[in-house]
């Protein structure tokens, strides 16, 4: 790993998880305000669940042998993402960033990572010009959307991975596969599904039909997952493209509906960016209104799968 001065970046470890955590929450809740930093996220946790989906891709900046600060990478086959980044406070402004990015960058070209993408605040142009540097372009508006969970919204027939025996596993998890190859070329979520479904996080709903898989969702619900208490969070989602998209979608969200019901979720988060403009309209129109706006930013500068046919 890359050393600059006294920073020293280094593989997160299991040791370091309490710590990164506690860094993680001040940085963010420093930053947006918060009146008692420290609990900042509440009960969901986005340090431990990521660290635990992929140890090789968490990263840990120290300063003089103290951890200040962390970074999480992500694969997704052929699409590649990152965060939460972040820096201990006191230790803003000395570049940590910085260096936790270069080895980031190693990462996801170790990983032969085609499609790169960020969230990150819209209104800071530091973050916007930090993650300038490194080849990204802001790109979409990206709304953290929720609505109250309705249990007598009617089911979809779908198939949870969570219900899959281990002989049946496999083929489930191909036809995930193939479902999400046709979305984006190379996009896979396998070590996603198989993470919640390790991990006991939530679930992941698949809808089929005569010809195949046509949507999925992954979500984790409630307390100690990214969701936290009383929520289920869509933390991807996407129908196969074609004439009855927009149709599939809204099944999928009643799935989702089906699934945070048999959780005892009172809420369904889900996020939307403004290049799938019918997508975010479809939400709306189901009684979801935004909480929270962002930004995506990809590397190289290019839409990906964020289009008006894409949901």
């Amino acid at each position: 790993m890359s050393e600059n001065g006294a920073v020293r970046v280094r593989p997160l470890a299991e040791a370091d998880l309490d710590e990164a955590d506690r860094i993680c929450r001040v940085a963010f809740g420093t930053f947006l305000g918060a009146a008692e930093p420290e609990r900042f996220f509440g009960d969901a946790d986005v340090v431990r669940t990521r660290w635990r989906a992929n140890p090789g891709g968490a990263l840990a900046a120290e300063l003089d042998g103290h951890l200040v600060g962390s970074n999480f990478a992500t694969s997704w086959g052929s699409v590649g993402f990152f965060g939460p980044l972040s820096v201990a406070p006191g230790h803003w402004d000395r570049a940590i960033a910085q260096r936790l990015l270069d080895s980031t960058m190693d990462l996801l070209a170790a990983w032969n990572t085609r499609h790169v993408g960020l969230y990150t605040f819209a209104h800071s142009a530091k973050h916007v010009g930090l993650y300038q540097k490194y080849g990204f372009w802001p790109r979409f508006i990206t709304a953290i959307m929720s609505a109250a969970v309705d249990p007598a919204t009617a089911r979809p027939p779908s198939v949870r991975v969570s219900a899959a025996g281990a002989g049946e596993l496999p083929a489930v998890m191909a036809a995930a596969s193939e479902l999400t190859d046709a979305v984006y070329p190379g996009l896979d979520l396998s070590v996603e599904i198989a993470s919640v479904r390790a991990q006991q996080l939530g679930d992941t709903v698949l809808l089929e039909d005569g010809a195949g898989p046509q949507a999925i969702a992954v979500c984790h619900v409630g307390a100690g997952t990214e969701a936290g208490g009383g929520a289920c969070y869509i933390k991807f989602g996407t129908v196969r493209p074609g004439p009855d998209a927009e149709l599939r979608f809204g099944q999928l969200i009643d799935a989702c509906h089906g699934l945070a019901a048999d959780h005892g979720a009172t809420t369904l988060v889900a996020g939307v960016n403004a290049g799938r403009d019918r997508a975010w309209k479809a939400l709306t129109s189901r009684g979801f209104r935004s909480d929270f706006q962002g930004v995506t930013m990809h590397r190289p500068n290019d839409p990906g799968y964020s289009t008006s046919d894409h949901f």
